[in-house]
Order: C-alpha cells, then sequence, then structure tokens
C-alpha cells in the first residue's frame, strides 16, 4: 500500500523546507528506539517511515518526482546523492542530520542509519545508498560489417542509433542519433571503434559505452590472410603446360595483368610482391597478393585435339628456345610427325621453319 509521506510527517502539500525540517525533528525525537524500550518494534517502524519521508521531502528532486508520480515513481528511479543534496559542511552528512538535531549525537547516528539506510524499501535513503552515481553499465558491442573493398580503400559509415535516456524527471525515453565512422585502409576484422558514452544510460548510471567490431564480409574473388590476399584461379591443362596471361580486377579496380610464362603444376603459388592489403600503421605499403593455381585436366582427348596440344606444345618450346642448336633437338626427340621443318631458299640456305606450310 502507498505512504502518504506528507501524513507521516503531518504536513499539508504547501508545507516548505523549514516546515519538513521541524517536523522531522519533532517526529524523529519522538519515535526513537532509544526513547521508546517498551515498545521498541513499533516505535523502530515508525521512526524508519519518519525518516523516509523526510529524505524524499527534503530533497526538491524527489519531492517533485513523488508529487507527480507518488511513491511508485520513486521506486523506478535510482538518485545520485551528490547530485541532489547540497555539499556537506564536515565529513558525513548523517552527521550534520543529527549534529543539528540531537545533543547526543552519535547514539542518534547509529539508529538513523541502521534503521532508515540499512531497512532498504520505500523510496528513502536505500535507493540513494544504491544508485552509486558513478557506476558504469557494461559496454554495448555491435557488428559493422565492411567489404573487403572498403577495409582496401578506406570508407566513411553514418550509422543512425537508437538508445534510452532518462528524462528530467528519471523517466526513460528514446533519443536517435547518427554517428560517423571513417574506416581506415587495413583495418582488419576485430577491430574496435567505440563511441563513449553513446549506448543506453539508466538512472542514477552513466551511460554505457558504444562499441562497433569490424567484421569482414566475404568476397567472391580474394581471401585474407593477414595483410595477404589469396586468390584460387584455373587453368586449363594447355594454359598450365604452354602459358598464358592471367588478368585480374584488384580491389580498387585496376585490371592486373599476370604473365604465366612456366609450366605449372597443381597447387603451384605465384606471388605478387606488394598487392595485398594496406598495412594499417603505414597504408603507403601493402601485403602480398598470392595466386594458388589449380590445373583442370580433360577427361578425354580426340585424336585431333591430342594433335593440336603437341603442336601448341613443340611451338612453346621453340619460342623460349635459346639457340639452333636447342630447336635440332627438340625436332629430333619428337615421336610422330615432326610439326616443323627446315625451310631452304633456292640457294640451300635455311631461312627458318615452316610449320603447317607456313614460313617462320
Amino acid at each position: 500500500m502507498a505512504v502518504d509521506y506528507y501524513a507521516v510527517l503531518k504536513l499539508t502539500r504547501t508545507a516548505n523546507q523549514e516546515d519538513v525540517k521541524k517536523a522531522y525533528k519533532r517526529l524523529a525525537m519522538k519515535w526513537h528506539p532509544d526513547k521508546n524500550p517498551a515498545d521498541n518494534k513499533e516505535a523502530e517502524a515508525k521512526f524508519k517511515q519518519v525518516c523516509q519521508a523526510y529524505d524524499v521531502l527534503s530533497d526538491p528532486q524527489k519531492r517533485q518526482i513523488y508529487d507527480m508520480y507518488g511513491e511508485e515513481g520513486l521506486n523506478e528511479v535510482e538518485f545520485d546523492v551528490a547530485a541532489t543534496r547540497p555539499p556537506p559542511r564536515r565529513a558525513d552528512p548523517d552527521d550534520i542530520l543529527f549534529g543539528e538535531f540531537f545533543e547526543e549525537q552519535n547514539s542518534w547516528q547509529r539508529a538513523f542509519k541502521k534503521t532508515c539506510n540499512g531497512g532498504g524499501g520505500g523510496g528513502g535513503s536505500g535507493r540513494s545508498q544504491k544508485s552509486g552515481g558513478g557506476k558504469k553499465v557494461a559496454a554495448v558491442e555491435s557488428k559493422l560489417v565492411c567489404s573487403l573493398e572498403d577495409l582496401y580503400k578506406g570508407a566513411r559509415r553514418k550509422m543512425k542509433i537508437s538508445r534510452t535516456v532518462p528524462d528530467d524527471f528519471g523517466k526513460s525515453k528514446t533519443v536517435e542519433e547518427t554517428l560517423k565512422i571513417d574506416i581506415k585502409p587495413g583495418w582488419k576484422k576485430g577491430t574496435k571503434i567505440t563511441f563513449p558514452q553513446k549506448g543506453n544510460q539508466e538512472p542514477g548510471s552513466s551511460a554505457a559505452d558504444l562499441i562497433f567490431v569490424v567484421d569482414e564480409k566475404p568476397h567472391d574473388v580474394f581471401t585474407r590472410d593477414g595483410n595477404d590476399l589469396l586468390v584460387d584461379h584455373k587453368l586449363t591443362l594447355l594454359e598450365a603446360l604452354t602459358g598464358t596471361i592471367v588478368n585480374l580486377t584488384t580491389l580498387d579496380g585496376r585490371v592486373l595483368p599476370i604473365p604465366v610464362r612456366n609450366i605449372i603444376n597443381p597447387g603451384h603459388e605465384e606471388v605478387i610482391p606488394n598487392e595485398g592489403m594496406p598495412i594499417s600503421k603505414d597504408p603507403t605499403k601493402k601485403g602480398n597478393l598470392r595466386i594458388k593455381f589449380d590445373v583442370v585436366f580433360p577427361s578425354k582427348l580426340s585424336a585431333q585435339q591430342r594433335s593440336d596440344l603437341r603442336r601448341k606444345i613443340a611451338l612453346q618450346q621453340l619460342l623460349f628456345a635459346c639457340s639452333e642448336n636447342h630447336l635440332f633437338s627438340v625436332l629430333a626427340n619428337w615421336e610422330g610427325d615432326a610439326p616443323f621443318v627446315p625451310y631452304r631458299d633456292v640457294s640451300g640456305c635455311k631461312k627458318g621453319w615452316k610449320l603447317m606450310g607456313k614460313t617462320n
């Protein structure tokens, strides 16, 4: 059942602070347990109510909330004692209170602390002790999903947030705000960006910090490994044997031609320096681009495909030949019909090599 604190102190709602103070002094002296040894339990209960009523009606902020919402409104709010009361003239505000009212200061002080502060409940100083205006709520973490392109080039994000904070009367309200986040080139998954006191706030507490944690969105082509970028690329058997040029579009939109000149074995890795991710501490430097090749072998070849493959392999060998003796060696070891024959002019001097009826 709700307690009428004005009735407890035998006051009207128009009573001023001096009236509250006088009423409290009179009733505290009347109901103090040390003054009522014969009926100690009833006196203690009455004294506790008097303490609670004084705690609320002597505090302008609590009194305003009590007048508007009653005891129920007080129960939903935590108060910062230091913020709602004037600075004490001595070390303990309870010492001041009972030093003014009673000569037996220490005895009265112990009774007040035991009965009012220790008893809990109601709208009294039990809540004030609980509030701890300096306490901080645990930080709130939220994912910040970034594309690999954003982490490569850098970007700016605008995040619209909604959070709850207390209004002037301690009631929770929702506010919206837009935060700006500058994503730096080279940031990694797990990087944290902290916005102090931008999380939810409970009455009597500091607002929580809001922390965004970077998460990487999977990419269709590239995989990140620290500061390196990994790419899986498939080659046909012909490309693996005769060479090719692999064109890769980088994360910043450039087309990077990568010549493949050597014979490629399955699982071979080609390393391109300084084409990986920027290093966050020094964005002018980058990791490596690592291309892992997978060779796709055909399930079967027709006679024509085999013949074409032989010719192309032979041509590739000739293109990389470094001397005429090497060319003769290639032709001498060729099985079957040699695709190349010497081409000579009318005087008998060799002018080049004839391939499929054409002259080199």
